[in-house]
């Protein structure tokens, strides 16, 4: 079976072909990060816009990168939320509207699912069941999975996610946008004893995370320095901030695995191609014989491979994922939890 899938969820368009039988044929990417950057931070109504424009020549990309038809698909995987409501009905619109005339069936994915089933495109997948560390730029999630369907939350931000704490920070040393990747690099030149940042909720005794803190505890250092901050001060603060971070991710993460007693642990999203916290997870989990899963740096961001490989993997395990029905609808909100089936 060969599943296309259409991920527009936020700034990114993406469009992959999965076939069951041979991987991941072809996908296509398109970044909005130029478009978004002058003004700081994603604007819904040009995201969708730029969705609009992109999505069909990604297709015919993707398509020949593969070397098949569009007749050649046997079902359409996209995206239905959580996201941007008008990013969303982009890839629902186009996505059905393909599949009603090529008469395939449908898969709304949830995004965070993608991201979740994500690691298993690589090489070297990890098995069932894991705990998976989901750190995108608005969510931060320990889950015990035990297979495609089969999630239940250990713990999560009860405030700013990781990736809403690394860009409003970058914000205010003024970074570029995204501001995740400029404050990692910024820090690798940082003093680490210049700045002792708080690292919330560390000592919780619980897996939930609060990274807003953080975040002030970054705007308080950044207006003590005054107007004319240094760019060495700039490096150590996002030093501080950085090894804060880092250090919450790894212990509640360390701590979900001891406390469901598996020994692999899976990374994804965003955050998780940050080398710092990569190097800080596997350092820790060797320590306790475990083993960190991570995917692809090019997968860690939104794309359409995670949507057509999570659509192949609903489809396989739920026959009735896949529907003929193609009225179609938007979550913006939608919780991971509701697409348990246990």
């Amino acid at each position: 079976m060969i599943i296309l899938g259409i991920e527009s969820s936020c700034d990114e368009t993406g469009l992959a072909l999965y076939d069951t039988s041979k991987g991941l044929l072809a996908h296509a990417l398109h970044s909005q990060v130029a478009l978004h950057a002058e003004y700081g931070g994603v604007v819904p109504e040009l995201a969708s816009r730029d969705h609009i424009r992109r999505t069909l020549p990604l297709l015919e990309h993707a398509l020949q990168q593969a070397g098949i038809t569009a007749g050649d698909i046997d079902a359409i995987a996209w995206t239905q939320g959580p996201g941007l409501a008008g990013a969303l009905l982009v890839g629902a619109a186009i996505g059905c509207s393909l599949a009603l005339a090529l008469g395939k069936p449908v898969i709304p994915i949830h995004h965070l699912e993608a991201h979740l089933l994500s690691p298993l495109l690589s090489k070297n997948p990890p098995s069932f069941p894991f705990v998976a560390l989901l750190v995108s730029g608005g969510h931060t999630q320990l889950m015990r999975v035990d297979g495609v369907g089969e999630y239940a939350i250990l713990g999560e931000t009860l405030d700013d996610a990781a990736g809403e704490a690394f860009d409003k920070s970058a914000k205010l040393l003024d970074l570029g946008y995204p501001g995740g990747p400029e404050i990692s690099k910024l820090a690798e030149s940082g003093n680490p004893a210049t700045h002792k940042l708080p690292r919330p909720m560390l000592h919780s005794k619980d897996l939930n995370f609060s990274f807003s803190g953080l975040k002030t505890a970054v705007l308080t250092v950044v207006k003590n320095q005054g107007d004319n901050i240094s760019a060495q001060s700039k490096a150590d603060i996002a030093r501080g901030f950085v090894d804060a971070m880092v250090d919450v991710l790894v212990a509640k993460s360390m701590a979900a695995l001891k406390e469901t007693g598996l020994r692999r642990l899976v990374v994804s999203g965003g955050v998780g191609a940050n080398k710092q916290l990569r190097a800080a997870l596997d350092a820790a989990a060797a320590k306790r014989r475990c083993r960190v899963f991570y995917p692809e740096l090019e997968f860690c961001t939104d794309n359409g491979a995670m949507i057509a490989f999570a659509g192949a993997m609903r489809w396989q395990k739920y026959p009735d994922a896949a529907k003929r029905d193609y009225a179609f609808n938007v979550l913006p909100r939608w919780s991971l939890e509701e697409v348990c089936f246990r």
